[in-house]
């Protein structure tokens, strides 16, 4: 029989404490790790739950506690109850506050006394340095009110059920949002947008359970493991693969809520869907204002930042066996063909052994090197993606702050060459402020290229 293959996830949400869990919990808990889960945070929804949830975290290595009442007990909560809370807030496996909120489709505490607790849970995170686990059902507006007053910038809207604004208000104040079982849904339409439009340093996923269970274990009770249904699905919405989505999902788990390690190496070869990517450089001669690297070390979940440029053995080495990937490519955190002479010698390799290879570029190679470079690529190169990135050079230069004067000529100038020599060229640009997407389309055209518009924010 063929081993089961482990999936890195972290379930940043279940109820391991509750009842349903009674008959065989160590059982429940042993599948998900034995599956390959990395962490359990087990979150406290009433100042019960939440001290038996403390005792889970203290028994169980990689289970972790969050602190908290959910609105539907905020009427029960005491001060002496949130003194608890907070000294139990600083014990060293408790990584949140909440699950706190608003409430408004049952209604079973008082809608201010809802708002009262959530904002003590809010004052309580903001103290502690904690993220907040929000809990949001028909009460986006109140919700978002209380938290943009709270100061509070580390967090999760828990199970998300808002729409497409508070997304991107929740994810502007530094929230992430997480989704659970009903993106699965067949009718959840709206949440399945969601699920296609949160950038990947905003993504978690969870369970919820006992709750939830996701298609097409929809009806059953919920359990850590059934995660992988809901992380499978969403990695479809999103055009990437199970494992790209665990690795981005878990990634930012351990940085909201610092459990597990987090590799410090920088990746040279990283895997996204069924293609290899190259990764040779920082260096660029574009400081382009939407470019991943002034915002993160992190690309679908790998770590790109380069502490050297690699040589050609150790790429060698990263790579293995060319053929097993769809195509490799040169792209990364820098312009590859700054380094032309290494993409040349490591192109043919691949070449050789069975591979077939593309260039994700800016397309001033020429400029960089001091010489038309399209003839040394031909017979090495398969594909060659050429960021076009505006539609004059006005709007270039602002955009993408170019080292050379003459940069967006020379990309014009490249994109005519390499039409001429490589089997397949395409340009590219961002959605952004100021890019006139169908000026640039025309300009494609009229270069008798492939065009392709790449979301801002939506890098890999």
């Amino acid at each position: 029989m063929t081993a089961r293959p482990l999936i890195s996830l972290i379930d940043t949400h279940c109820h391991l404490e509750m009842s349903d869990f009674d008959p065989d919990r160590q059982e429940v808990i042993n599948r998900a790790f034995d599956a390959g889960f990395e962490a359990l945070i087990t979150v406290g929804s009433s100042f019960e739950g939440t001290q038996a949830a403390l005792l889970l975290a203290e028994k169980y290595d990689r289970v972790y506690a969050s602190v908290g009442v959910h609105p539907h007990d905020a009427a029960r909560m005491t001060p002496e109850m949130f003194d608890k809370l907070t000294e139990w807030s600083a014990l060293p496996k408790v990584v949140a506050i909440g699950e706190s909120g608003l409430d408004y489709h049952y209604d079973r505490s008082p809608r201010e006394v809802q708002a009262s607790v959530f904002r003590q849970h809010l004052e309580l995170a903001r103290q502690s340095g904690l993220p907040a686990i929000i809990h949001s059902r028909e009460a986006a507006s109140d919700t978002m009110d209380i938290i943009r007053k709270s100061g509070i910038s580390k967090g999760v809207l828990h199970c998300f059920s808002g729409d497409r604004e508070m997304a991107f208000e929740a994810m502007s104040l530094g929230l992430y949002i997480s989704l659970a079982g009903p993106v699965t849904f067949k009718k959840a339409s709206a949440l399945k947008e969601i699920a296609r439009l949160v950038p990947d340093d905003y993504l978690l996923v969870e369970t919820d359970s006992p709750f939830l269970a996701p298609e097409p274990l929809r009806g059953r009770r919920n359990e850590p493991l059934f995660m992988e249904h809901t992380a499978r699905h969403i990695a479809e919405l999103r055009g990437i693969s199970l494992e790209d989505l665990a690795r981005m999902t878990t990634l930012n788990a351990k940085r909201l809520f610092k459990v597990g390690q987090i590799a410090e190496k920088a990746e040279i070869a990283y895997k996204i869907r069924d293609s290899l990517y190259l990764n040779i450089t920082n260096r660029c001669t574009n400081a382009c204002s939407f470019c991943v690297r002034y915002q993160s070390d992190y690309v679908k979940g790998h770590k790109l930042r380069l502490d050297h440029e690699p040589g050609e053995f150790e790429i060698k080495e990263a790579i293995g066996n060319p053929a097993a990937y769809r195509e490799v490519v040169f792209c990364g955190y820098g312009e590859p063909l700054t380094r032309l002479d290494l993409v040349k010698e490591i192109a043919s390799w691949v070449k050789l052994n069975g591979g077939t290879v593309r260039i994700n570029t800016n397309g001033q190679a020429n400029l960089i090197n001091g010489r038309n470079v399209v003839p040394e690529l031909k017979n090495l190169v398969d594909s060659v993606s050429i960021s076009l990135d505006a539609q004059d050079r006005e709007t270039y230069n602002r955009i993408c702050n170019p080292a050379y004067d003459s940069a967006y000529e020379a990309v014009l100038e490249f994109i005519k060459l390499a039409k001429g020599s490589l089997p397949s060229v395409r340009v590219t640009v961002v959605e952004t402020e100021g890019v006139d997407v169908e000026k640039c389309r025309a300009i494609a055209a009229g270069l008798g290229v492939a065009f392709s518009v790449r979301k801002l924010d939506d890098v890999g």
